[in-house]
C-alpha cells in the first residue's frame, strides 16, 4: 500500500535517493502569431533521437536536493515522501518564504512546487497526484493563495500532468535558460 508522509527538511539525503530523470521523447514548440499579439501556441513535436534529462546529475547543486541548503534555508519548506512499505518511491518539496527564489516574488502568500519525483517503476500509478494533493494542502496550511510550478517545454509529461491537476499555464519565457537555448521555461499556476 502506498503511503504519503509529511517530512522535515532533514530527509534530504533519503529524498534525493529517488531519481529525477526522464526520457525526452517530444517537446512543445512555442509559436507566436503576430509577434505574440495574435496569441501563443504550443505544438508538440517528436524529438529525434530521444535523450535523457537528469536534473540531479546534469545541473549540480542548484538542482540536486543535497545542495539546496547551500543557496537557501529550507527549514520552512514542506516535504512529503511517498512510500511503498519501507521503500521510498517518491517525494515533493514545497518552497515558501524563500527570498532567494525570484519565482516567489518576495511574497508570503505564494508557494512553489520546487521539486516532485517518482521512481521510474512507479510512475503513472497516481503517486504524483497524491503527492500534488499533499503539496496543495501544505500550501493552504501556510495560507498561500497561489501555487507556482516551473517546468520546461521538453518535459511534456509534466506539462500534461499539471494541466490535468487543474493548473493553468501562467507564463512562458523562451530566454530563461541561457545555457539551454532550445528549452523554454513554463510556469504553471494554481489558485488556492
Amino acid at each position: 500500500m502506498i503511503e504519503i508522509r509529511e517530512e522535515m527538511a532533514d530527509c534530504i539525503d533519503a529524498y534525493a535517493s529517488v531519481p529525477m530523470a526522464y526520457t525526452v521523447r517530444s517537446r512543445f514548440r512555442v509559436g507566436l502569431s503576430e509577434s505574440g499579439l495574435g496569441g501563443v501556441t504550443l505544438t508538440e513535436e517528436v524529438v529525434v533521437p530521444p535523450w535523457e534529462k537528469d536534473y540531479d546529475r546534469d545541473y549540480g547543486d542548484a538542482e540536486n536536493p543535497r545542495g539546496w541548503r547551500r543557496w537557501s534555508t529550507i527549514d520552512g519548506w514542506g516535504f512529503w515522501g511517498a512510500f511503498d512499505g519501507p521503500d521510498r518511491i517518491g517525494g515533493a518539496a514545497l518552497a515558501w518564504r524563500t527570498p532567494e527564489l525570484c519565482l516567489l516574488r518576495g511574497r508570503d502568500d505564494i508557494a512553489a512546487l520546487w521539486d516532485m519525483r517518482v521512481r521510474p517503476g512507479y510512475r503513472r500509478q497516481g503517486i504524483g497526484s497524491a503527492l500534488f494533493e499533499a503539496v496543495i494542502s501544505g500550501a493552504r496550511r501556510r495560507r498561500c493563495t497561489l501555487l507556482l510550478i516551473e517546468t520546461q517545454n521538453v518535459n511534456v509529461p509534466a506539462c500534461r500532468f499539471y494541466a490535468a491537476q487543474g493548473c493553468t499555464l501562467g507564463a512562458i519565457d523562451r530566454y530563461a535558460y541561457a545555457d539551454l537555448p532550445e528549452e523554454t521555461q513554463l510556469i504553471w499556476t494554481l489558485a488556492l
